[in-house]
């Protein structure tokens, strides 16, 4: 801003002002080239020579209308396109409700040369979108089409046809999409890196199957509420994606420790793992996880209501690099497991986050044991009856920094007329 500031200073409403002298056009095309979109547009509006520059095409290889959702329409992504053509890499459209098919079809036919392009949220697209993408675009890498619900099979099928580049796809609450379309993608998408599959509630493991058998390079997988899914299919990921980093299976009710044991023989790189409320989990499957995936960063075990303070003993033993730990409503953790957490590798330089809400045997010894937890930047103590404000307060003392994120509901709610208890915001601390 300070630079634009003082280039508009040494300029006049003339084009034959003097920065437009003294700088060689080159010059300043580079230093558009480090201006927000909307900063270009007030430049285009300075002069004509500004204009020209403003708007080139090797100024416009990133866009973001993201913040400018509720303005853009379909002839908005045409003009984009039009001016933009083989210079566009990347554009987000994520949440422009007002983006159809056809002007999709125009920026396919301009922007040939897309790699990452985001449509999450544009409700309107339906499969013709993906038909043009792949008969225009074959640079396509990344490709985000969460709660594009009217997204189909015959959109795989043609993204595999026209797009055999393509690493990254986000397909959640497409729920559509079944076995056939990701069977035709992976066939001709032998680089895929990422698969975001959250919602897809049509699948089955003969989907998982085709995905562990052609996705050797597979690093992120999400199946959150694929509730349809066993061990079975999830097994066979496991054995063909060596190379997994980030699997997310909450809400996938019907896993058991077969799973976890896969995992830990066929995964050594693991590092997010997230199985919120698969409640057949157990402190056996746990324990063969942690001693063969020492990378693990972050997991998300909200309600595994089986595991016991036997799996935080392991993670503490063997998980040297865990930095956010969820274990709310895992109710027969006590103290003694976050005794052995916070006198663990991890503890006192790499944890940043723990959740502990509704966790009944927690106290303020809990609080006490992560009191060396230096990096410690959050955690979660809503309805934890055995936690003071005092405990709270001397934890504090210790980690000034660090947000508590605590709600003390009375041992016997008062009686409600209709609805739950009120539900606060996550950010505030209420002591």
């Amino acid at each position: 801003t300070k630079l634009l500031k003082s280039l508009q200073s040494m300029f006049s409403n003339s084009d034959e002002a003097v920065i437009n002298k003294k700088l060689p056009k080159e010059l300043l095309l580079r230093i558009f080239s480090f201006l927000d979109v909307v900063t270009l547009c007030r430049c285009a509006q300075v002069s004509r020579s500004w204009n020209v520059l403003a708007l080139d095409g090797s100024n416009w290889q990133r866009i973001d209308l993201f913040d400018f959702q509720r303005d853009i329409e379909g002839r908005v992504v045409e003009n984009i396109s039009k001016r933009c053509g083989g210079f566009l890499r990347k554009l987000s459209l994520r949440g422009c409700l007002g983006v159809g098919d056809s002007a999709l079809r125009t920026f396919s036919q301009n922007c040939r040369n897309i790699e990452l392009l985001s449509l999450n949220g544009c409700t309107k697209i339906t499969d013709s979108t993906c038909n043009s993408l792949s008969k225009f675009c074959p640079k396509l890498k990344h490709l985000d089409l969460a709660s594009c619900t009217s997204i189909t099979n015959l959109s795989l099928k043609a993204l595999s046809e026209g797009c055999p580049l393509l690493e990254q796809l986000n397909i959640s609450w497409c729920d559509q999409v079944t076995k056939d379309g990701i069977q035709a993608l992976v066939r001709c998408c032998p680089g895929l890196k990422g698969l975001f599959l959250k919602g897809c509630t049509q699948l089955e493991d003969e989907a998982l199957k085709h995905i562990g058998a052609h996705c050797p390079e597979l690093v992120t997988l999400n199946l959150q509420t694929c509730s349809q899914i066993t061990d079975e299919g999830l097994i066979t990921i496991c054995r063909g994606c060596h190379h997994l980093q980030s699997l997310c299976v909450s809400g996938c009710a019907n896993i058991t420790d077969a799973i976890l044991h896969a995992l830990g023989l066929n995964c050594p790189r693991l590092r997010i793992l997230e199985v919120a409320r698969c409640s057949q989990l157990t402190d056996v499957g746990f324990t063969t996880l942690a001693r063969n995936c020492h990378e693990l960063e972050k997991m998300d075990l909200e309600e595994c209501v089986q595991i016991t303070d036997g799996t935080l003993i392991q993670l503490s033993i063997h998980c040297p690099h865990l930095q956010v730990l969820s274990l709310s409503h895992c109710e027969l953790i006590t103290d003694d497991g976050i005794r052995h957490l916070g006198s663990g590798p991890c503890a006192h330089d790499r944890l940043e986050v723990i959740e502990l809400d509704n966790c009944p045997l927690i106290t303020d010894a809990s609080l006490e044991h992560l009191k060396t937890c230096h990096s410690l930047d959050r955690i979660e103590l809503y309805d934890c009856q055995q936690i003071t404000r005092a405990g709270i307060k001397r934890l504090r003392t210790h980690l000034p920094n660090i947000k508590v994120h605590a709600y003390f509901a009375p041992v016997t709610p008062p009686p409600s007329v209709g609805g739950s208890r009120q539900r606060f915001c996550r950010c505030c601390i209420l002591l």
